[in-house]
């Protein structure tokens, strides 16, 4: 039986509004990544369409900051691997042509 005005149970086809998904963030102690891993906050308030951008700013920057990790400090003119006693050649086998026992 058909009924006059909307239907309390059709589907809507708009895109849904942002929300955010709650996900909670633990605190690293580093605060390069902590900023970073805030960052993702801001695709909270986006259309799915916006958090490409947010995704990748903060890849890069995550990567970065590991990156930076392989880097020596500043200043730090160590040789990346101290050279150490040098190696013995190869040990001759045994040769007894010159073995004169009684």
């Amino acid at each position: 039986m058909p009924q006059d005005g909307p239907v309390a149970d059709a589907p809507s086809f708009e895109p849904a509004e942002p929300a955010p998904l709650g996900v909670e963030r633990t605190p690293t102690g580093r605060a390069e990544v902590d900023a970073l891993l805030e960052r993702l906050a801001d695709a909270d308030h986006l259309p799915a369409d916006g958090h490409t951008e947010v995704y990748e700013d903060v890849h890069r920057g995550l990567k970065s900051a590991l990156t930076s990790l392989d880097a020596r400090p500043a200043g730090d003119a160590r040789p990346a691997a101290a050279p150490g006693p040098p190696r013995p050649g190869p040990t001759p086998a045994y040769d007894n042509t010159h073995d004169h026992r009684s």
